[in-house]
C-alpha cells in the first residue's frame, strides 16, 4: 500500500489496512510478491495526480509477472477520474472512491473470483462510516507513525468553502462531522495502544460541528482521556477561527502551541478571486488576537503563487504578509488549474517562468524567516516527545511542542517520554539541542 497527499490520506490507508489485516492479510513492504496492490492518491494539484497515476502505471511488470495481482486505485483521483482511470490504466481492477474504503475487502474477494471484471465503486455518502468499538485496539497495525507514537484521528470529511481553485470539496464531498463520542472512543483506543499524541484531521477542522458540540467543545472532551500527553490539528480555516477555539488552546495542558493556518495570498484582491472569505487585514488581525493569548505558539502556512490575475504587486503584497506574520513555516505551491473548480474557468495566464521565479522567491524569503525564528529558541529548554532514534546524526530525534524537530543526546529507554531539552543549535528545518537530566 503506498498513500499519496495529506495525512487524511494517511488515515485513510491506516483504516484499509487494518480492514484487510482483519481478513487475514499481511504488509508487505515493496510490489514485488503481492496479492493486493492499493494506491491511495491525491488530487489537489496536477503534480500530485500525475505522480500517483505514473507510478501506478509503471506497476504493469508486476501485471505481467503475476497476472492474478489485484490493483487497486483509491482516493481523491478515483473519485475525480472515475472510470476514466481504466481507459489510462487497464490493468487496473478496482477503483475505490473517498467514502467507499470500508467496501474494499468485500471488492478485493469479488476481484480475485473474476479477475477480468472491473469495479468501480465511487459513490458520495451522506452520512460517514462507523468503525465500531474494538476496530483500534483488535489488530496489529501499528500507528501511522513508525514510532507509533502519534496516531491520526479523522473527525470529519468534506468541505463547504468552495475556495475557488480547490477540487476537495468534488471529491470529497460536503462537510460531515463524527460524533464526539465515536471520536473520544478511537482517541481512548489508540492511547490504549500506545500512542502518546494525536493529529485531528479534517478539510476544515473549525466547522466541525456534531449536535451542539463545536470544535473546542471536541477538544475540551478529547482532552479528557487519561494517558493522552498531546493534542495537535490540521487544518484550520482563517475565518473560522473562533475567540473561544483560542481559548481553549490558550487554557489546555495537552493541545499543542502549533496553528497551521493557510493564508494562500498577501492581496485582497487575489484573495477576493479564491473565495477564501477573509482579507488580509483580518488575517494579520487573526494573528495579533492569537499570539496576545498564545505567546508561544508557531504560525505555520501554506502560500500560492501564480494564481489567474496575479499582478507583480499582488506577488509583492504575499511578500509583505510573511515579513509582517515571520511564518515559523510555510508550504509553498504554483497555482495549477484543477478542472472543474471555479478558477479553472479563467484564463491561468501567469507563466510558468514567472511562477517559477516567484515561487523561488517566496522560498527565499520564507526559510529567512524559519531561520531567524528557531534562532530565538537558542538557549530556551523545550518539552521534547520522543520518537525515535536517528543512526545517521547518531542522536534521539523528537519535537516540540510547537512542531519543530530536535535531535538532542539522551538516556536509553526514552522513546516516547517527555524531555526537557535545551536548545544549543539552530538550523532551517532543525534545532539541535542537550537532555537536562
Amino acid at each position: 500500500m503506498r498513500s499519496f497527499g495529506c495525512q487524511m490520506n494517511d488515515a485513510d490507508s491506516e483504516v484499509m489496512g487494518r480492514l484487510l489485516e482483519r481478513e487475514g492479510y499481511g504488509k508487505v513492504d515493496s510490489p514485488e510478491g503481492a496479492d493486493v496492490i492499493i494506491l491511495n492518491t491525491c488530487s489537489v494539484r496536477q503534480h500530485a495526480e500525475d505522480r500517483a497515476l505514473g507510478y501506478m502505471a509503471a506497476l504493469k511488470r508486476i501485471r505481467e509477472d503475476n497476472p492474478s495481482v489485484v490493483f487497486v486505485l483509491a482516493g481523491c483521483v478515483a473519485q475525480r477520474l472515475k472510470s476514466k482511470i481504466f481507459e489510462k490504466i487497464p490493468f487496473v481492477n478496482i477503483i475505490l472512491g473517498t467514502d467507499n474504503i470500508l467496501e474494499l475487502p468485500r471488492l478485493i474477494e469479488k476481484a480475485i473470483k473474476k479477475p477480468r471484471e472491473r469495479f468501480l465503486v465511487t459513490e458520495v455518502r451522506g452520512d460517514l462510516p462507523r468503525l465500531g468499538k474494538g476496530f483500534w485496539t483488535s489488530s496489529s497495525y501499528g500507528c501511522t507513525r513508525s514510532s507509533e507514537l502519534t496516531g491520526l484521528v479523522t473527525i470529519m470529511r468534506g468541505c463547504d468553502n468552495f475556495c475557488s481553485y480547490c477540487i476537495v470539496p468534488y471529491v470529497r464531498g460536503r462537510e460531515r462531522s463524527r460524533a464526539v463520542k465515536d471520536i473520544v472512543l478511537e482517541v481512548k483506543e489508540k492511547v490504549a495502544r500506545g500512542c502518546k499524541e494525536i493529529i485531528l484531521l479534517g478539510q476544515n477542522v473549525n466547522s466541525y460541528s456534531f449536535n451542539s458540540s463545536d470544535f473546542a467543545d471536541l477538544l475540551r472532551e478529547i482532552e479528557k482521556v487519561d494517558g493522552l500527553e498531546r493534542i495537535r490539528f490540521t487544518t484550520s480555516h482563517p475565518k473560522d477561527v473562533s475567540e473561544k477555539l483560542i481559548n481553549v488552546i490558550r487554557d489546555s495542558s495537552k493541545i499543542c502551541e502549533h496553528l497551521h493556518l493557510p493564508a494562500q495570498s498577501g492581496s485582497n484582491r487575489i484573495l477576493e478571486g479564491m473565495n477564501r472569505g477573509y482579507t488580509r487585514e483580518q488575517y494579520l488581525e487573526l494573528i495579533d488576537k492569537i499570539r496576545m493569548e498564545i505567546p508561544k505558539i508557531s504560525i505555520t502556512t501554506d502560500l500560492m503563487v501564480g494564481f489567474p490575475g496575479e499582478k507583480e504587486e499582488d506577488f509583492e503584497d504575499t511578500l509583505r504578509l510573511v515579513e509582517d506574520v515571520e511564518f515559523d513555516a510555510a508550504f509553498t505551491f504554483k497555482y495549477s488549474t484543477r478542472p472543474g473548480t471555479r478558477a479553472a474557468k479563467e484564463e491561468d495566464d501567469v507563466p510558468l517562468e514567472t511562477k517559477k521565479v516567484c515561487l523561488a522567491k517566496l522560498n527565499e524569503l520564507c526559510e529567512k524567516m524559519a531561520m531567524e525564528k528557531n534562532r530565538r529558541l537558542l538557549g530556551r529548554v523545550e518539552e521534547v516527545l520522543t520518537e525515535r532514534f536517528s543512526p545517521r546524526e547518531k542522536k534521539l530525534v523528537g519535537r516540540t511542542r510547537s512542531n519543530k524537530t530536535v535531535f538532542f543526546s539522551g538516556p536509553a529507554g526514552s522513546v516516547g517520554k517527555l524531555l526537557p531539552v535545551e536548545i544549543e543549535e539552530a538550523y532551517m528545518w532543525s534545532l539541535f539541542g542537550r537532555f537536562l537530566g
